[in-house]
């Protein structure tokens, strides 16, 4: 298989609880993605910054009020060794960045994992001042000028570190918007050896992917174009180009968007679950309005977790015995778990009763821990309002009498965090504390502070089910019930991100949501539905008791959960996937760009040069529907006329399309071919309707005209299209 480098930049890295610099979802997917890469050996740099004081601690006062402690990051307590970069004669690596008219010096620490190594930036440099020191201190800082000073640090001073280690990535793989700042450090090195501009740009897209995990708009670092002027006054200059133009990569709603830069500085971006990539094509279309949802370039890979990270000791000691002995190698291949369904119910129980009695243990929760013990349902994220913590306690009356039911007692587990400057997200810590001192409640519901990796993996492992109620699409993907999956815990999600896909009717429960305009609305019907499956579905069958007091019929669904969860949803099919569906065709791509003193570049640059300056005179200026079949090209279909004014284009250079409405929110496209020149640069163009079932006269349909090259990444790179 073909080989490639990758340079893999994510703001956080969550690979231990010994090491917190990471937040939440995103670092702890950049954690097991670089784990997965080197067990698959592949050659994989990860970028990041080392957090003096990393994310906050947790505790939670009397009121229920967060509090937020930030003791520093000790990297020799780490359970991954972590070491200063040194030069040849032993000296730390010191790169310096500028940063607003300053530079700024950063130093280096180094995670080795197998192939893998993670480099790890901070300011804590002693020819720094004071303030600039503690610019990498927290991660996720409110201030918007730490801020962007930590995202030039990573993608700028990133790509300055691996320049001085003498690493040249074939592929930049950019890890949410936070880093996109590399791709204008890439250009400028170009641009210092004198490449032009846009021909810089098109080498750098062209080697450059991009991951997007935030289906809503306030999710994507934004700033100001003031705050932009002020840290890259003297650094616009340098890259080849005005100031304006470097903006435009950017520039979204009068501002400068970090997702904005990151899509156009790539030649591919996914989202991470086959939903939030819809999801992030509506999203992208404002600002690419002319371009059908259905066309946005956006792909998706679906995210996994890292299996060595998140099993259960006892579940791996089980799966040792009964899966074929290179299982750990294997673990993207369905039939390695097959051999789940061999394991005797009274052992898959037996160690799913191990690991429930763990988590009782570890956070002292006044429980049964026998087989005997209550039904726990665990609710552990980050506390954001849309996935909706509370929304179990919408009916209290019904949720204490399912609660307290003395024959079939039931339990609730929190843990979560909420930003510091998110107030509402506190406030639903604050209401879940109150509501568990209602007597009501008492023993029933609890929350377990300082929600970490270590404290993670315990719920994950030893709950019996594991809730998620976001509001439906707001869920990118999520991976906290893909670890419960692999553990024989039982999903009860609303179908969003990854349980859309995962959900087949025997290996879990689904929320039923349709979105719905009115938050309240699909709330109260989301809490029926989830009361619904509770009452007559999730309790009665963990109380169904078989022969030696086993719920069989409940571990014949965990049996199911892992068989089709698994081999899916971990981050060795994922890697596997970036790896033969993203990485290898963008190297491929960004050495064609680069070969020959970038001729390919350089042309590619030409071409949407020329194309920009002479699309306004591009019009379609009549379109006509045939249905008689009087068309030079219908065979009994509905056939399309269209005169088509290019103005100096060349009629090759672009793609003429029918585009329709195909009644189910897609498209359907019937190409147009020229037929005849009416007059110099304006052609006739005839087609006929596709082989589908439609009423053209209800299609909706248009003409569309497109620039086309056999050197885009995608049919819509140039974002332009002409309609009828």
């Amino acid at each position: 298989m073909q080989s490639c480098e990758i340079a893999y930049f994510s703001a956080e890295f969550g690979l231990d609880e010994s090491l917190p610099i990471y937040s939440g979802g995103l670092g702890i997917l950049a954690g097991d993605h670089i784990k997965a890469a080197a067990d698959l050996n592949v050659t994989l740099t990860g970028v990041g910054i080392f957090y003096g004081n990393g994310y906050f601690r947790q505790r939670i006062d009397e009121d229920g009020a967060q509090q937020h402690l930030y003791p520093a990051v000790d990297p020799e307590a780490s359970v991954y060794p972590v070491r200063p970069v040194r030069d040849d004669n032993g000296r730390p690596i010191v790169i310096a960045v500028p940063l607003g008219g300053r530079k700024v010096h950063a130093k280096a620490w180094s995670v080795r994992l197998g192939s893998v190594t993670l480099y790890l930036l901070s300011t804590d440099v002693e020819s720094n001042g004071e303030a600039d020191r503690r610019l990498t201190d927290t991660l996720y800082p409110g201030d918007h000028d730490i801020r962007i000073c930590q995202e030039m640090l990573l993608g700028i001073g990133g790509t300055r570190l691996l320049e001085a280690l003498g690493i040249r990535p074939d592929v930049w793989h950019m890890n949410e918007g936070h880093c996109a700042f590399l791709t204008l450090e890439r250009i400028r090195m170009l641009s210092a050896e004198g490449v032009p501009f846009e021909t810089a740009l098109e080498a750098v897209k062209a080697s450059t992917v991009f991951t997007t995990h935030t289906p809503v708009p306030a999710g994507h670092d934004v700033f100001s174009i003031d705050q932009m002027d002020r840290y890259f006054g003297d650094y616009y200059w340098q890259l080849g180009t005005d100031r304006e133009r470097i903006l435009s990569l950017g520039r979204a709603d009068g501002a400068f968007n970090m997702t904005r830069l990151a899509v156009s500085t790539s030649s591919r971006v996914n989202g991470v679950s086959k939903l939030h990539g819809d999801v992030t094509r509506e999203l992208f279309r404002r600002w690419m309005p002319h371009i059908p949802k259905p066309d946005v370039p956006v792909d998706s890979v679906t995210n996994g977790i890292h299996i060595g990270t998140w099993l259960a000791a006892g579940m791996k000691e089980l799966f040792d015995r009964y899966l074929q002995s290179d299982w750990t190698v294997r673990t993207a291949d369905p039939e390695t778990w097959r051999a789940v369904r061999d394991i005797p119910h009274q052992e898959l129980w037996a160690a799913h009763q191990q690991a429930k009695a763990s988590l009782i243990a570890a956070f002292g929760l006044p429980l049964d821990a026998s087989g005997e013990g209550p039904l726990v349902i665990g609710f552990a994220r980050r506390f954001a309002t849309y996935k909706r913590a509370l929304l179990i306690f919408s009916d209290p009356d019904r949720l204490a009498r399912l609660l307290g039911d003395a024959r079939r007692p039931v339990c609730l587990v929190f843990s979560g965090k909420a930003h510091p400057a998110d107030g509402p997200g506190q406030e639903l810590i604050r209401r879940i504390v109150h509501l568990s001192r209602e007597e009501r409640f008492k023993g029933r519901v609890h929350l377990i502070e300082n929600y970490a990796m270590d404290r993670a993996k315990k719920l994950v492992q030893g709950v019996d089910v594991w809730l998620n109620t976001p509001t439906k699409p707001m869920e990118a993907s999520g991976t906290s019930g893909q670890k419960a999956a692999l553990n024989g815990v039982l999903n009860c999600s609303v179908l969003d991100g990854w349980w859309v896909e995962g959900y087949n009717g025997r290996n879990g429960w689904a929320i039923e949501s349709a979105a719905d305009a009115d938050a309240e609305l699909q709330a109260a019907r989301d809490s029926e539905a989830l009361y619904r499956l509770l009452e007559e579905e999730i309790v009665p069958l963990y109380y169904k008791r078989g022969e030696r007091k086993l719920p069989m019929d409940w571990v014949n669904l965990m049996k199911e959960s892992i068989c089709s969860l698994a081999p899916v949803f971990n981050t060795h099919r994922m890697v596997d996937e970036y790896r033969n569906r993203v990485y290898i065709p963008a190297s491929a791509r960004g050495k064609r760009f680069a070969a020959d003193g970038f001729e390919v570049a350089s042309r590619v640059a030409a071409y949407k040069q020329f194309i920009r300056s002479q699309w306004p005179g591009v019009h379609v200026r009549k379109v006509d529907l045939l249905a008689d079949n009087s068309s030079r090209i219908g065979l009994n279909k509905s056939a399309f006329r269209a005169e088509i004014g290019l103005g100096a284009i060349w009629h090759k250079d672009v793609r003429v399309e029918a585009v329709g409405s195909d009644g189910r929110q897609g498209i359907w496209k019937a190409r147009l071919d020229p037929v005849q020149q009416l007059a110099k640069g304006v052609y006739v163009y005839e087609g006929s309707s596709p082989d589908v079932a439609i009423d053209i006269w209800k299609a909706n349909v248009n003409v569309r005209v497109t620039p086309v090259s056999p050197d885009f990444a995608n049919e819509f790179e140039m974002e332009l299209s002409a309609w009828g």
